[in-house]
């Protein structure tokens, strides 16, 4: 039975360092924090929604821009006005599409 012990304990170590690996390659983008300046909505391509979860600890908006990514307070009014811009937006490209068929 000792020789099955080192056995346990690489396995043991192997599983942990892989499951390291993973949860921190799951959550590359996570919001840890809001940015501080209002964006011009000009810049904005769309948006995703990020929830509290164990390695994301606050609630945002992630607003994608040619830029990069910008994390976002919901709670903000002009956040949610270009969230709700953005949706506007893709609803008339919908429609215009839809017709179009």
């Amino acid at each position: 039975m000792v020789s099955g012990s080192p056995s346990v304990m690489v396995i043991t170590l192997l599983t942990v360092c892989l499951l390291a690996t993973h949860t921190s390659a799951v959550y590359p983008e996570c919001c840890r924090r809001y940015m501080t300046v209002k964006l011009p909505f000009g810049a904005i391509k769309g948006y995703s929604v990020q929830t509290v979860r164990e390695m994301c600890p606050i609630n945002a908006i992630i607003f994608h821009t040619k830029k990069g990514k910008a994390c976002t307070n919901p709670a903000l009014d002009w956040v949610m006005d270009y969230v709700n811009r953005v949706r506007n937006k893709a609803q008339m490209v919908h429609l215009k599409t839809s017709n179009a068929h």
